[in-house]
């Protein structure tokens, strides 16, 4: 294992994450917890898109989705997905891959609880990753859900948060001259000890 200091130290990949986050918050103008998530289809044709991560926990990642998007398909198809995360700012980024599962019980509940009434709203009126007819029929549709549900929308049965429990994550940081500074925590399977290994730019 190499040596590792400075914004590299310690052995828990999830405390260096949450480390790294704290430093983007004060520093990214917008959005320090947005990253590319991508997905494959079926057919293995690769997918990706910005989504907002709400929860780093003790050894996993956590977003919220509608299941009846693409994305959340996906993911129920394969059981895996990846995700990067880029602070221009800081000139350092992550890179995770591993599997995937559901939260979709009281946890869910709670950070559904948490958004804005009209994001709850918007959460039961969209029919994501379908085709809309207009901005008219999308508005419609809202207030149709609108007057269902009233002004505190429970938490949609095809609404919930998806958790990533990696198998690999990458942290990568700006080096003069184009070397980088980049080390890898893999792991075989869930259970199994992190191995640590710095890797060339």
């Amino acid at each position: 294992m190499s040596e590792r200091s400075g914004i590299f130290a310690g052995e828990d990949p999830f405390v260096l994450i949450r480390g790294w986050l704290a430093e983007a918050e004060a520093a990214e103008i917008n959005d320090p917890n947005a990253m590319a998530l991508a997905t494959v289809d079926a057919d293995g044709m690769p997918n990706a898109r910005m989504v907002l991560l709400k929860d780093v926990e003790d050894d996993a990642f956590v977003f919220y989705t509608n299941y009846e998007s693409v994305k959340a398909r996906e993911i129920d198809s394969a059981g895996k997905a990846a995700f990067v995360m880029h602070w221009k700012s800081l000139r350092r980024q992550i890179r995770v891959r591993g599997l995937t599962e559901r939260e979709d019980g009281a946890q869910a509940d709670d950070y559904f609880a948490s958004r804005s009434l009209k994001s709850r709203l918007g959460a039961w009126a969209s029919h994501q990753s379908r085709p809309l007819s207009s901005r008219t029929a999308l508005m419609a549709e809202v207030a149709r859900v609108t007057a269902e549900h009233g002004m505190n929308p429970p938490r949609p049965p095809f609404w919930g948060g998806i958790r990533i429990r990696p198998l690999e994550i990458e942290f990568w940081a700006d080096g003069a001259y184009r070397l980088h500074d980049r080390f890898r925590w893999r792991r075989e399977a869930l259970d199994k000890a992190w191995e640590i290994d710095r890797l060339n730019p």
